[in-house]
């Protein structure tokens, strides 16, 4: 994701604290405890380390976002791992796709989608398209293939798709279309503020966000992100589908 490119810190508080502070103050969350979590690639199985989902669920996180796939032919190695470990641990579980828009998006869509199929139930949240790399295409052209993708991933999992950016990105590359506002927004801003913003796109709101790529977990070897749910989906088990599943 967008943190392999742009490290930046949170001044000195701690991802425990900064996420307690988040939660007070950003528009949109009610309260300290907003759920809040990980999101995780092969980068956080350091030497082929595991992650221990126990611990993270324990220390309270409730979500983690895995990548699952990227382009048409990569499947993260430790991704079905992650995910069976994850739901015997009662962690929430959300899986993206790394976007190639060189390549067909609907391909890269029934590949996502067959690779995630088990992961569309009690405890998983809707599937996330991760879009961060242009490839020096048109905006025009990345636009296009945004929808079809996306089209493509809802028809075939039956829920609307979450689209995962960064503000600059999205207003270079994308020519700051408001065309997709109408999708949940997990958005990348490591701006050591309450609140990422001002928002590109024409959103109004954001579902996550992604406050820092320096956060330290019990349970994962070195660096991750930290995400923040805001509530804009309504409440955080039911959107996850979680409700009578490893809710706290």
């Amino acid at each position: 994701m967008v943190e392999r490119r742009i490290v930046r810190t949170l001044g000195k508080l701690t991802p425990i604290a900064m996420a307690a502070a988040i939660a007070i103050t950003a528009p949109g969350l009610a309260a300290a405890d907003a759920p809040r979590g990980p999101d995780v690639s092969s980068w956080q199985h350091v030497d082929g380390t595991g992650i221990d989902w126990f611990q993270v669920k324990a220390s309270g996180h409730e979500f983690a976002m895995v990548k699952a796939t990227e382009s048409l032919n990569y499947v993260n190695p430790y991704f079905i791992q992650d995910c069976l470990v994850m739901r015997a641990a009662g962690v929430s579980r959300g899986a993206y796709h790394y976007a190639d828009v060189r390549q067909s998006p609907e391909a890269q869509a029934a590949f996502y989608s067959a690779i995630v199929l088990g992961i569309n139930g009690p405890g998983d949240l809707p599937p996330v398209l991760d879009l961060e790399d242009a490839k020096g295409l048109p905006a025009g052209q990345v636009i296009d293939w945004t929808h079809r993708y996306l089209n493509t991933v809802q028809a075939l999992t039956g829920r609307q798709p979450i689209i995962y950016t960064y503000p600059n990105f999205w207003r270079t590359q994308m020519a700051n279309t408001t065309e997709f506002n109408h999708y949940p927004l997990w958005i990348a801003d490591y701006n050591g503020q309450n609140a990422p913003g001002p928002l590109p796109g024409g959103w109004s709101n954001w579902t996550f966000w992604q406050y820092t790529s320096t956060g330290r977990i019990p349970g994962i070897t070195g660096n991750t992100d930290i995400n923040v749910y805001s509530g804009a989906q309504g409440d955080f088990d039911r959107y996850a589908n979680s409700v009578g599943f490893g809710s706290s």
